[in-house]
């Protein structure tokens, strides 16, 4: 990534829901264990795979502009499906699951929106220990060394 003015496309999700499908079950622990947001999560890890370091602050913003979407409607939805599960059919449950896709598929565009707004930087091949997974855990006071070794970044 030569440019800091880089636009990232939808096609950035596919790849972070490629990384997802490596250990599910890993993330939603870290998002119910510590209310880590899966998709900035992923977001992270995939702009470290890619070389592309967004700040501290960028990512204190890029959480603030999800919270509001995910407070009022995505955690409660969430709440009420995994409440409703034991209470309906499985294609019942089935629609309720792809509801919520719907609505972290919003989440998604919310943050690519604003992603595509802040200046990243390359990072410096000579400065591992600065990446974007250690800066977004960090809000969490957690860091890499938390994740499962299942996704943790080879």
């Amino acid at each position: 990534m030569g440019s800091t003015n880089t636009t990232f496309s939808m096609q950035l999700w596919q790849q972070c829901e490629q990384q997802y499908q490596v250990d599910p079950k890993a993330y939603i622990a870290l998002q119910d264990d510590y209310q880590v947001n899966v998709n900035l999560l992923l977001l992270a890890q995939r702009l470290d795979q890619q070389g592309y370091l967004l700040n501290l602050p960028h990512w204190q913003q890029l959480t603030a502009v999800i919270e509001q979407w995910e407070t009022k409607v995505l955690t409660p939805y969430r709440q009420l499906r995994r409440i409703a599960k034991a209470h309906l059919a499985a294609s019942e449950y089935q629609k309720m699951l792809d509801v919520e896709l719907i609505m972290e598929r919003k989440s998604q565009k919310i943050l690519l929106q604003q992603v595509n707004l802040v200046q990243g930087e390359p990072m410096l091949a000579n400065n591992s220990a600065t990446n974007n997974t250690d800066h977004y855990l960090s809000l969490f006071g957690l860091n890499s060394t938390h994740l499962p070794q299942s996704i943790a970044q080879r």
